[in-house]
């Protein structure tokens, strides 16, 4: 309020709030920008990334640990990602093409046999304690409930190629250490070490006594040979932040809401009385007295009949409210805790009892399409970091034999990564549709199988040998074929073969 409408309202009050209430009308452009007495207590900030994040980070994460032991909810949701991120595992396909443009087959099967063989939990693991494929399951559950994980590369000799790989939680990030600039320009954030464009130099991790204590020292590990995986989606961010953050008050507050109603339910089925004396005399033999709250107790048990004293009155405990409303709540949280993960309600609650066909197949689609970003995430940020330095560690250890190999390194990186497949929620629909985008030159065979998680290649292989052995035990051959040429003959529907 302004002199003027000070001074106004001396005469008239109604005048100058009415001045007033206008003036604020005018200015508010955004119902979202108001500070009425309605958003008065919605106070915010404008801080950077690493601002907002690290005052409450390690709490976050501690809460969702929680939530990750405790509440079957959340575990359906870290499930689901776990599950169709990774699956059974994200497969490796060599491309390294020869000087003519054409694959070398011979070199890249050899290739993937020996990372076949690194994979194992004895090989890529400096622990000897998980294979490749259950490193990258625990990559996704850790994204998930932490907001990130750490790989250190470690150069052994315990396996068929000189290189292994050590999981760090980003706990042992040494957050100490956080420091102005140095004389090299360098500062330390949160436990990592950036230059003057935030881009990581190297990472300081606490290092702990053989029974897990901190001995208050840490190690100075340079970013080469680190591998920290983490969601970047604010410019300034330097470190991670749990992508449970806004879902773990829905997840917490929906265990509490099933626990109070679990107990609620548990007295029900139990027949509890008070006994309400007008004149209460002394304390017979046959009651017991509870210790804690020094009330007397009776018992009561099956077929007994008890003569209450003259003036008692039994009085039965029912809880008020019920409990038929449970259902809808429930779901409701779970709809919208699945909604700020990007997943569909039947994924979190798996209850299909509501959907048909096409709801489900659209669901799914829109679950997929999350499922696949944190598939790329992972492929580009983990698994094409730890197969170049596969590649290059089976070169110098000469398990790989490639002479020009440091001259055309490009080439011979050349790779793909097969994410696992879904299943199909109508399979005849799903592959006639298949069929008529193959046969119209709209998709190909590599696209198809690749979205079940199947190399084309062992497809056409498994097809053939198939075909050989069927054909060797003069069996018909119109379901394996499915009426397609081969070796010059037609295999029809009905058995019949024309040239």
């Amino acid at each position: 309020m302004n002199w003027l409408d000070r001074a106004i309202s001396v005469f008239s009050p109604a005048w100058a709030y009415r001045r007033v209430a206008w003036r604020n009308a005018l200015r508010s452009f955004y119902d979202a920008g108001g500070t009425d007495r309605l958003n008065s207590g919605w106070t915010t900030v404008n801080a950077t990334a690493e601002q907002t994040n690290q005052g409450q980070r390690d709490i976050i994460r501690a809460r969702a640990r929680d939530l990750e032991r405790n509440a079957d909810f959340a575990e359906s949701i870290i499930n689901s990602f776990e599950r169709n991120v990774v699956g059974t595992g994200i497969r490796v396909q060599a491309k390294v093409v020869d000087t003519d443009g054409n694959e070398d087959d011979k070199l890249n099967q050899q290739i993937e046999e020996l990372w076949e063989e690194w994979c194992r939990a004895r090989n890529c693991d400096v622990t000897g304690q998980q294979s490749f494929v259950e490193m990258q399951q625990m990559a996704v559950r850790r994204l998930i409930v932490d907001g990130g994980i750490i790989f250190v590369k470690a150069y052994t000799n315990t396996g068929p190629v000189p290189f292994s790989l050590q999981a760090r939680e980003v706990d042992d990030l040494d957050t100490s250490l956080n420091s102005l600039p140095g004389a090299s320009g360098n500062r330390i954030v949160g436990g990592i070490e950036v230059d003057k464009y935030n881009r990581p130099v190297a990472y300081w991790l606490k290092q702990y006594t053989p029974d897990g204590f901190w001995n208050g020292k840490s190690e100075r590990i340079p970013e080469q040979r680190v591998i920290f995986l983490w969601r970047k989606t604010r410019p300034t961010q330097i470190r991670e932040i749990s992508p449970m953050a806004k879902t773990l008050p829905r997840v917490r507050d929906t265990n509490e809401f099933i626990e109070a109603v679990s107990v609620k339910e548990r007295i029900l089925a139990c027949l509890s009385v008070f006994i309400k004396k007008r004149d209460p005399g002394n304390l017979g033999r046959n009651i017991k007295i509870d210790k804690k709250s020094e009330y007397p107790m009776k018992t009561i048990s099956p077929g007994m009949i008890h003569e209450l004293q003259p003036g008692d009155e039994v009085q039965a405990v029912v809880p008020a409210g019920q409990a038929s409303n449970a259902k809808e709540f429930i779901a409701i949280q779970q709809r919208l805790a699945g909604s700020g993960q990007g997943l569909s309600y039947e994924t979190v609650s798996r209850d299909m009892s509501q959907v048909n066909y096409s709801s489900a197949r659209q669901g799914l689609l829109e679950d997929q399409r999350t499922y696949m970003m944190w598939q790329q995430f992972l492929i580009e940020h983990f698994c094409r970091e730890v197969y170049t330095e596969f590649v290059i560690s089976a070169v110098l250890s000469g398990q790989l034999n490639i002479p020009d190999f440091w001259q055309d390194k490009r080439r011979y990186l050349k790779h793909v990564w097969i994410p696992p497949g879904w299943s199909w929620i109508d399979p005849l629909k799903e592959i006639n549709a298949y069929k008529i985008a193959l046969n119209t030159g709209q998709d190909t065979l590599a696209r198809i199988c690749a979205e079940r998680g199947e190399d084309w290649r062992d497809v056409l292989r498994q097809r053939a040998k198939e075909y050989e052995f069927a054909k060797s035990l003069g069996l018909d051959l119109s379901v394996l074929t499915g009426g397609e040429k081969t070796g010059g003959t037609q295999q029809t529907q009905n058995g019949n073969t024309t040239e």
